[in-house]
């Protein structure tokens, strides 16, 4: 029987390290690593700039001395506005420099919408009708922006940009997702599929895996409790609100579709990383404790 070539890793932010600025006081990487190799991950994503050691060979030795690969870290850009690119290309370039000095050469750069920065976004995330998005013309000026980081990357350290829709940013639901690849080149820019997040935005994450398959090169396991989005739009919650309230919960609780998604990437012979993702900020759980649980349900998913 050959074996499958998907490794499962996890990220920070299942620790409360998490771009935005929210409340309480996130742990240090070290404990974030041990917690990560104890519990049964093969890798993790780099987290916010300066969490992780910012030193190539810090950084490395602090992996190795885990058993734990490096494969991806989050660059946020505000890429509907044209005067942002040239900083998120300087930005996405001192990430990946990081990480191909330390050894990691085939890690992502993980390109996102600054996500959270968009009053009208950040209010209605879970909610978003089209009238809340792009026009044509900063729809070309945002697949420009998010190509122009990508090239750059490729072009000075030869490593790959993946872009993640989000919600509370410019790309959350499905349709909006359809765009952004339509308009976008294959080969330059791929796609970071996260399942919560398209399940929060009202899209189908199976649908979405089988429509976009061929660009994906990195996947993102997070789970969506409808019963939270429920009272979230009964309640108007922000994008914070709803996350600090559980909106991604535990692997299997929610309704994403794991089984058949695993199914349908074992049958196309996806053969990256999959990563965790839930974000137990401070004060909601044990970061810990989830992580084994997260691990353990995909273990019984034969992965």
């Amino acid at each position: 029987m050959k074996k499958q070539n998907i490794q499962i890793a996890n990220a920070p932010c299942s620790w409360g390290v998490l771009e935005f600025d929210l409340k309480g006081e996130a742990v240090g990487f070290e404990l974030v690593l041990n917690e990560m190799q104890e519990t049964g991950y093969a890798g993790t994503e780099l987290g916010d700039w300066g969490f992780m050691p910012t030193d190539p060979k810090e950084l490395a030795d602090s992996l190795s001395q885990r058993n734990l690969e490096l494969l991806a870290a989050f660059v946020p850009v505000a890429l509907a506005q044209e005067k942002t690119h040239d900083e998120g290309i300087e930005k996405a370039l001192k990430v990946a420099g990081l990480m191909h000095s330390a050894g990691y050469k085939n890690a992502f750069i993980v390109l996102a919408d600054d996500n959270g920065s968009v009053p009208e976004r950040t209010k209605n995330a879970g909610r978003i009708i089209p009238e809340m998005g792009l026009d044509d013309d900063s729809w070309k000026i945002y697949a420009f922006g998010a190509e122009k980081v990508a090239k750059a990357v490729k072009d000075k350290y030869g490593m790959r940009t993946v872009f993640h829709h989000h919600c509370g940013g410019y790309v959350e639901t499905a349709q909006e997702l359809d765009i952004l690849m339509k308009l976008t080149e294959p080969s330059l820019l791929g796609l970071c599929l996260d399942m919560g997040h398209l399940a929060f935005g009202g899209g189908d994450p199976v649908a979405a895996l089988q429509k976009h398959y061929d660009r994906i090169w990195h996947v993102h396991f997070k789970d969506y409790d409808p019963k939270v989005g429920e009272v979230s739009r009964e309640n108007q919650w922000d994008y914070f609100e709803s996350v600090s309230q559980g909106v991604f919960c535990e692997l299997g609780k929610g309704n994403v579709d794991f089984p058949q998604i695993t199914s349908e990437l074992k049958k196309r012979g996806y053969h990256g990383w999959i990563v965790v993702e839930q974000d137990v900020l401070p004060g909601m759980g044990s970061p810990k404790n989830c992580a084994r649980n997260n691990r353990n349900y995909i273990k019984s998913l034969g992965l």
